[in-house]
């Protein structure tokens, strides 16, 4: 997620996928479940951590296209997913995206729409499905977070669930159809909550990227050294513009 952060949550009103969404979801989390198990080998960890009930954040490294319909077919339970924008631009995966009923992000501006539907969600007590890094890494190094996810954490008041993926690069689905049967994994780790956010100004922005960074290093601890990126070493110390 990347819209930018606002400092005040509008309100939100209650939340339900749309009806076409709430239909066909079972049929398409069926369907990706078998297309991963006949291209791949599938492992999935830590199902015993998903909360039982409520909202929550689920945070996932991003370094293709895969990881959301991956975790979403194999999660214990239907989830919401926020995708950029730019998604519901491309043939197929457009269609896919709206058949699924996910929520557009849209980049680098104030996305008050966005940010009121996934309160909503949250607040009404649906797992919500975020990439703190706000885009594709296309590499398994992660990069450093964008703040939005400290922020709906702590509008919502919602845990936030980390989740490793490991195996997704981006030539995944190529050597899938070729026979090659690559390994993918997801590891989920326990839920935690942040720290509440005090202060205004630059200073509630630092603390949401502290926030941001601490997700990032939960997830981290579920990856192989070469999927860490930024974080191998814990929280970075430099700003985060100095990596833009």
């Amino acid at each position: 997620m990347c819209a930018t952060v606002v400092e005040t949550a509008p309100a939100a009103t209650d939340y339900a996928p749309p009806r076409h969404a709430r239909l066909l979801r079972p049929f398409l989390r069926w369907l990706f479940r078998g297309i991963f198990h006949l291209i791949s080998r599938v492992q999935v960890e830590g199902t015993a951590h998903v909360p039982a009930e409520g909202g929550y954040l689920i945070a996932i490294n991003h370094i293709s296209l895969y990881e959301a319909p991956f975790v979403a077919a194999f999660w214990p339970r239907p989830i919401e997913i926020a995708g950029a924008a730019v998604v519901w631009q491309r043939r197929g995966q457009s269609t896919l995206a709206r058949l699924y009923g996910a929520i557009q992000i849209h980049r680098g501006q104030v996305d008050r729409q966005m940010v009121k539907q996934t309160l909503a969600a949250l607040r009404s007590g649906y797992p919500l499905l975020i990439a703190p890094e706000g885009g594709r890494s296309h590499t398994p190094g992660m990069r450093r977070a964008k703040p939005g996810v400290a922020y709906l954490a702590a509008a919502a008041d919602v845990p936030v669930v980390p989740v490793g993926v490991i195996g997704s690069t981006e030539d995944f689905l190529r050597r899938g159809l070729r026979g090659e049967r690559p390994e993918i994994a997801m590891r989920i780790g326990e839920p935690f909550r942040l720290p509440a956010v005090q202060g205004r100004g630059s200073a509630r922005r630092a603390a949401l990227q502290r926030n941001a960074d601490e997700v990032m290093v939960r997830i981290a601890a579920l990856l192989p050294p070469a999927y860490r990126g930024v974080y191998a070493n814990g929280i970075p110390t430099d700003s985060p513009e100095a990596e833009k």
